[in-house]
């Protein structure tokens, strides 16, 4: 909890002096002794346990004080303030350790969203392999978010945030391309390589400077241009000689691409006081109810048919259940750590950091599936992230300065 601390507080005039209390309250009142900082004629502070509480400065007026007082004195706490300040004093220990080491903190959230990021795309794709039906699946991904902010929000970690219909309305375009773009991703993972859809997706960012500069008619520096260059080229390079391309798993990696770019520009429409956890949450909810339809058309009748079927009978009920909720939960684990971990560092640091994951990514998953990529697939891989790193080095120095200017 935040402390306000007076300093230079003014006197107050024409209250009468708390003299010393007796001996026997004072014993009865086992409180901690009071440490003043600064000098009580300049509103000094008194520290009490862990907390700092402003310092009232009693002066004492000529009807009330017969002699001249020298030292001012305050009566202590009672017993149960006394309890209650060490209470909080053990309490707020570990928030202390934390205050004082953030990037301990800050290191623990990089770790734990490419970890769960490289779960969730290693487990995601073993599900494909044996149940091919990338929009029932996109389906429990959210379902399972969502499940898991409702129980959130019962329990009250965090307090569910109000939504009206004016905010309701600036979300839906951003739920609707979520869900588009989460879905493409999904039947990208599911008919190429992993390794091939994060290569793909790389583009990501030459999508974004063309949105930025003939839709929303913002100039892109020439430099950021530049730094695309190496993105689209390796790219290119990577697809001609991938080992498992398809115009499936190609095209849909894109239209995620242009999904997420046009979620972007919805998003600065719908800038709001919300904080991040709600707003995923009001998010999630209204992409599930998007992802619904589509997925009860596309495959629901081959699901009834032998999907179902097929995949208990290659892996048991209780693995395909499990199988089912693990990835939805780390789906839903990685994007809200994502969004906290933007909220804790520079954007030039979540950049780099965005930059590194998607290398754990696509290396990770090659390792474990044991793809087969050609020398020129790995080059093109490897200058499009290097693209990408510049491009992210270069956009997050100007936003950077944008905002020390906004501060001047």
């Amino acid at each position: 909890m935040e402390s306000r601390v007076l300093t230079g507080a003014p006197a107050i005039r024409g209250l009468p002096f708390i003299r010393k209390p007796a001996a026997r309250f004072t014993a009865s009142c086992g409180a901690p002794a009071l440490k003043s900082t600064g000098t009580f004629n300049d509103g000094g502070n008194l520290i009490w346990g862990n907390q700092l509480r402003p310092a009232i400065l009693l002066e004492a007026s000529a009807a009330a004080v017969v002699s001249p007082v020298t030292k001012r004195e305050y009566l202590p706490p009672c017993p149960a303030a006394a309890s209650s300040s060490a209470e909080g004093s053990d309490s707020s220990g570990p928030v202390g350790f934390f205050q004082k080491y953030p990037a301990i903190v800050t290191g623990f959230f990089f770790f734990m969203w490419y970890f769960l990021n490289v779960i969730f795309n290693i487990l995601n794709k073993k599900i494909y392999n044996y149940f091919p039906y990338p929009y029932f699946v996109s389906v429990i991904h959210l379902f399972v978010g969502v499940a898991y902010c409702l129980v959130s929000w019962v329990v009250g970690l965090p307090k569910r945030a109000p939504i009206d219909s004016n905010l309701l309305k600036l979300l839906i375009p951003v739920a609707v391309c979520h869900a588009l773009g989460h879905v493409t991703s999904n039947v990208s993972f599911a008919a190429v390589a992993v390794s091939f859809t994060h290569t793909v997706k790389a583009l990501e960012p030459f999508f974004n400077a063309a949105a930025s500069q003939f839709i929303l008619g913002q100039q892109i520096p020439f430099t950021l241009w530049l730094s695309l260059a190496p993105v689209v080229i390796g790219v290119s390079m990577a697809s001609m000689t991938e080992l498992s391309f398809n115009w499936t798993g190609f095209i849909s990696a894109m239209i995620s691409n242009i999904s997420f770019t046009y979620r972007s520009i919805y998003s600065k429409k719908a800038m709001t006081d919300m904080d991040s956890t709600n707003l995923y949450a009001y998010i999630s909810i209204i992409a599930l109810i998007v992802c619904i339809p589509p997925a009860i058309i596309i495959e629901g009748p081959q699901l009834l048919k032998h999907g179902f079927s097929d995949a208990i009978a290659k892996v048991g009920l209780t693995k395909f259940v499990s199988d089912l909720f693990w990835v939805g939960m780390f789906y839903h684990l990685y994007n809200q750590l994502a969004t906290n971990t933007l909220e804790r560092v520079a954007p030039l640091t979540h950049a780099v950091g965005n930059v590194l994951k998607r290398v754990f990514v696509i290396g990770f998953t090659i390792l474990v599936f044991g793809n087969k990529i050609s020398l020129q697939t790995g080059i093109g891989t490897s200058i499009a992230i290097a693209g990408v790193a510049m491009y992210s080095f270069i956009k997050a120095k100007i936003e950077e300065e944008k905002q020390q200017l906004k501060k001047a």
